[in-house]
């Protein structure tokens, strides 16, 4: 089995923006197309949990009305006996007093202004009786009008109870959806890369593969035929093998795709890529030549082969400089050259690159 470098860059870049995202539930891009695809399934189960939650509210609140009509009548009779009972205990007290036989002029006086007092008392708590009654209820009252005004606005307003009360749940699964939405050519780019990933594994463990291949140019080079600099490549693959180093491009493209003039042209980005891969393995700073057995001839030149795999529609036509193949012809095609490199050597090759991975190297 080939040996492995890096995670494939489209999944590295979903797992970036999932992360910016806050979004950290997914461990795989088939969890992500599962999520997809399960997505009005899910939203419409969240809505039914919240349907039958307000339905229970509501069963809960009915029963919780009529027990307060019980709690609330309950309470206003204690309330009465207990004042009635004080009523009835300062009449009691102050018809007593109309016996006293004192003939003593202050006492007499004293008497009938203690009766006028219990008298006025009396009247005092006898008119305000059902107010003291009422104010006794007052917070099971509101208590009360609270969960009525609750019961009916779920009964005149359910659905609108129920979005309300699902509402984060929704925008939650809603804004993950917009997150993943975004992420379409990556999540397809990625199925793609998986699949040649899986392909190429199958070769010998003479084989490695690099995977996500960046590099930064610490000094620009010049890349004539655009008329331009080249300041960092990225390569989704790079396959050293003992036949040479093939830089792998995959496109997970469909017809529409494919017809898509506005799209970047990959035949373009692989010949820069390449150009600049050449300029990185051959320039007189590398010291990859070293690590190479000797030949009496000179330096051996480590050929890369330029492919462009499609794991979807396939092109028709076939363009300078790059070959194009399906997934299936893959294996067959970096079998059919001849090695030219050992074991060693291509290990060598292999863990040179990987060294540069990502980093910078002077010029």
């Amino acid at each position: 089995m080939s040996k492995t470098y890096n995670t494939i860059g489209c999944l590295s870049t979903i797992k970036s923006k999932l992360a910016e995202n806050d979004i950290h539930d997914f461990k795989s891009v088939k969890e992500l197309l599962d999520f997809r695809d399960a997505y009005s399934l899910t939203r419409q189960h969240i809505i039914t949990l919240h349907e039958q939650h307000i339905e229970n509210e509501k069963l809960i609140l009915s029963a919780d009305l009529k027990q307060l009509d019980i709690d609330i009548e309950a309470h206003k009779q204690h309330t009465r006996k207990i004042l009635t009972n004080e009523i009835e205990e300062l009449t009691q007290r102050e018809e007593d007093m109309s016996f006293s036989s004192s003939s003593h002029i202050f006492s007499k006086l004293l008497i009938r202004y203690k009766r006028w007092n219990y008298q006025k008392l009396i009247k005092r708590l006898m008119s305000n009786l059902e107010h003291k009654v009422s104010n006794s209820t007052e917070e099971l009252v509101a208590l009360h009008n609270a969960k009525k005004v609750r019961y009916q606005f779920i009964q005149s307003h359910f659905k609108e109870s129920v979005m309300h009360s699902a509402q984060q749940e929704i925008a939650t699964l809603d804004r993950k959806k917009r997150v993943i939405d975004g992420l379409n050519s990556f999540i397809y780019g990625a199925i793609g890369e998986q699949q040649v990933v899986k392909t190429l594994e199958a070769l010998s463990d003479d084989y490695h593969i690099i995977n996500d291949f960046f590099f930064i140019f610490d000094k620009p080079i010049y890349y004539k035929e655009e008329g331009s600099y080249i300041t960092s490549i990225q390569i989704d693959h790079l396959l050293v093998a003992p036949s040479g180093v093939f830089l792998i491009e995959t496109k997970n493209w469909n017809e529409k795709s494919l017809r898509n003039t506005d799209l970047r042209s990959p035949v373009k980005q692989i010949k820069r890529s390449s150009f600049a891969l050449f300029t990185l393995l051959h320039n007189e700073n590398s010291n990859i030549q070293g690590n190479l057995s000797y030949h009496s001839w000179g330096h051996k030149k480590i050929p890369i082969k330029n492919l462009l795999v499609f794991t979807n529609s396939v092109p028709k036509e076939q363009f300078q400089f790059v070959k194009i193949l399906a997934l299936h012809q893959l294996i067959s095609y970096v079998n059919y050259f001849k090695p030219i490199f050992s074991s060693i050597e291509t290990m060598r090759i292999a863990d040179y690159l990987a060294s540069k991975n990502s980093r910078r190297m002077h010029y």
